[in-house]
């Protein structure tokens, strides 16, 4: 800039200055950017499912896509609270086995699971940073992703921070994509008439939600229930909005 000033006489000199302190007054004032850009956060370290899986993987359709995720539903996975977290991996094997066993699904539901000590793992196949279609709210799989604490989190189970904090910091970034305030509302529609809304029902849902706010269910527990609002702060406050 000094350049170009140099070159103008004394007056045209001031006025262009003016204009130019102008401007960047009012670029700074009025961020162009759109909310998506603005309000995002890093994705947190994620443990791929082929080093918890392994070659126990299951034959199984391919992955299904959505163009978006624009709403996180948080679950328990309703096993045993006391584990080493050196054991997860085998611990998920467990689940795994149980929903594509027993239940037949063809992989497991949670788009990402949680742990004690704050390790996320990588859970339903298609890739960490697309906007996979889960199998983990009935009617709500859609623009959705699924975070899965691993435990049970009923009335009166201490809920460890280091999971909380890892699930926020996991919202965050996924929401953060669409520009989605984790402390917001999002319009989903129903795909299955099970849940809590009929089929093609549009419903206005907490953009972090427990799995009970969209089907008839306990989960994700009463104790990790009462976490959400923290949760939401905290996701919030990972994507730089203001409080």
């Amino acid at each position: 800039m000094s350049v170009v000033l140099g070159c103008l006489p004394g007056l045209a000199a001031v006025v262009a200055l003016a204009l130019c302190a102008n401007g960047v007054e009012r670029a700074a004032a009025t961020d162009p950017r759109p909310a998506a850009d603005r309000y995002t956060a890093p994705r947190p370290s994620v443990v791929p499912r082929s080093v918890w899986l392994g070659g126990s993987a299951r034959s199984q359709p391919p992955p299904r896509y959505d163009d978006e995720v624009l709403a996180v539903f948080v679950h328990h996975t309703d096993t045993p609270n006391g584990y080493d977290c050196a054991d997860v991996p085998a611990i998920l094997r467990g689940v795994y086995s149980g929903q594509t066993g027993a239940r037949d699904w063809d992989d497991i539901g949670y788009n990402f699971v949680v742990d004690r000590c704050g390790t996320i793992y990588e859970g339903r196949a298609g890739g960490i940073d697309r906007a996979v279609t889960g199998a983990h709210t009935q009617g709500f799989n859609h623009r959705t992703t699924g975070i899965a604490a691993l435990g049970t989190f009923t009335a009166g189970v201490p809920v460890p921070d280091a999971l909380t904090d890892a699930i926020a910091a996991l919202a965050a970034w996924k929401l953060g994509g669409t520009g989605t305030d984790p402390r917001g509302e999002v319009r989903l529609v129903s795909s299955n008439g099970l849940s809590r809304y009929a089929a093609g029902a549009t419903a206005t849902l907490p953009a972090v939600a427990g799995h009970d706010e969209g089907y008839q269910t306990s989960c994700p527990g009463e104790a990790l229930r009462a976490r959400l609002p923290e949760i939401r702060a905290t996701a919030a406050r990972l994507q730089g909005r203001p409080g």
